[in-house]
């Protein structure tokens, strides 16, 4: 479909808010893409849940649809989403400009449309609650069925390959046909755990009955490529400027790895990159030694040599040294997985929700600095029992007004709680009040 308007989009944003609580409430429990608060480490962490253990199931079923969201049946939508019938339908509808033609859409959903994750999801809810049930829940646990889904991309375990050829696979088949979908016959396959499989960028394979997550091939190999790209059409910058682009693309790539077995593959990149720079350099300068290249762009630091560096000056006047960032220095850690129950709408859940958010948002330096602030501003004390908060006692951080109903993260509406007296103002129904007002909020 055409790319919306501003107006397109504020109307979607507005139908979004009321459509967004009812595909959290009916949205399958193991569905994370294109939903608050879950992302692709929280699929990876349910497979991890599913496939890891001796007797967990040893097959899967790696499912493609193909041209989801160009393919979804318009009077499915229509009839089955929650939503204004005729504005979903002049969405839907509206045609797409193409060489200054206007072609009619007779499916799928708005190109670029802010609210066509949510309506895919729509179209997609069921595939594991439905599934379960169309086998029965005794029969599905007995087969070990799961399944694990982001956006249009899913995986099915089960018991053995006929169980999910015979039964599991028609099955899905049809639930989308009904919706205008079919799989890819390219990129559906069953495979053996032994075997591996990809998904979401990684590989899942077991290795003498171990389950080991690692970057798959296909995504190191897209991640180079990107990488040299950059580098080469970057050819006559100074070496500042490089690392400057380079960076974010390396720390974004680390940090996406970062809960899987992924440091051999850091250092392999690094090494690869390290050569790539290093043609670069060579390039620049050809009638120059190896020596005088080496000295000139790598340095030696903190223990490692021919660190990709060079000093600048930073805004304030002062002399700093830029790094290439190294993938072999992000160190692994394992991911918390949400709830497939968690629903961020309902108020029953928003203890749950304030804890997640407060150990995912730790990491980050900002709110670090939003948590001392209101340390500062709370004296150091709880002001649900108004004694210290110290290490010792740990503190939770609390939305006065609840997120759930319409609460902000502004520092105005946030208090530092003792774990105990916050498990207690939830389970109580208790109230409490903002010591001293404050400006502020997540970046």
């Amino acid at each position: 479909m055409g790319i919306p308007t501003m107006t397109d989009r504020a109307m979607q944003a507005l139908y979004l808010l009321a459509l967004a609580p009812i595909a959290e409430t009916t949205g399958d429990p193991n569905s994370y893409g294109f939903r608050v608060e879950r992302s692709t480490a929280d699929a990876m962490g349910q497979l991890f849940v599913c496939l890891s253990k001796r007797v967990s199931a040893q097959w899967v079923l790696e499912a493609d649809i193909k041209g989801c969201f160009d393919h979804i049946n318009h009077n499915w939508l229509i009839t089955n989403v929650p939503t204004d019938k005729v504005v979903l339908r002049k969405w839907l509808k509206a045609g797409v400009i193409h060489k200054g033609q206007l072609q009619a859409t007779d499916a799928g959903t708005p190109q670029g449309g802010i609210i066509s994750p949510s309506l895919a999801n729509l179209v997609l809810d069921g595939l594991e609650s439905q599934l379960k049930q169309h086998l029965g829940v005794t029969k599905a646990k007995k087969l070990k069925i799961n399944v694990v889904r982001y956006a249009d991309d899913f995986v099915i375990t089960g018991t053995s390959r006929e169980v999910l050829e015979t039964e599991v696979r028609p099955w899905v088949e049809q639930f989308l046909a009904v919706r205008g979908l079919q799989l890819s016959l390219e990129k559906t396959r069953v495979v053996h755990i032994k075997e591996g499989f990809d998904f979401l960028g990684w590989n899942f394979r077991k290795y003498d009955g171990k389950l080991l997550i690692k970057p798959s091939k296909k995504n190191v190999k897209a991640f180079y490529s990107k990488v040299r790209e950059v580098i080469s059409t970057n050819k006559t910058v100074r070496q500042e400027d490089l690392i400057r682009q380079l960076n974010p693309i390396l720390r974004g790539w680390a940090f996406y790895h970062q809960p899987v077995v992924a440091k051999k593959a850091y250092s392999r990149m690094d090494y690869m990159i390290f050569l790539a720079l290093w043609r670069w350099a060579k390039r620049r300068h050809p009638k120059k030694t190896l020596q005088w290249i080496g000295a000139k762009y790598f340095k030696p630091m903190k223990g490692r040599k021919g660190v990709f560096a060079t000093a600048t000056m930073n805004d304030k006047g002062e002399m700093q040294t830029i790094e290439l960032y190294s993938l072999a220095s992000t160190p692994i850690e394992r991911h918390k997985k949400v709830s497939g129950e968690y629903n961020p709408f309902d108020p029953s859940m928003e203890k749950m929700g304030e804890k997640r958010r407060m150990e995912q948002m730790l990491k980050r330096l900002a709110y670090r600095k939003q948590i001392l602030n209101l340390f500062q501003s709370q004296k150091g004390l709880c002001p649900m029992c108004k004694l210290p908060i110290t290490k010792e006692t740990g503190w939770h951080d609390h939305h006065i007004l609840y997120r759930t109903k319409g609460g902000g993260d502004s520092l105005n509406n946030r208090v530092l709680l003792h774990p105990l007296c916050h498990q207690r103002l939830h389970a109580r129904g208790l109230t409490v009040n903002k010591p001293a007002p404050l400006t502020g909020g997540f970046d």
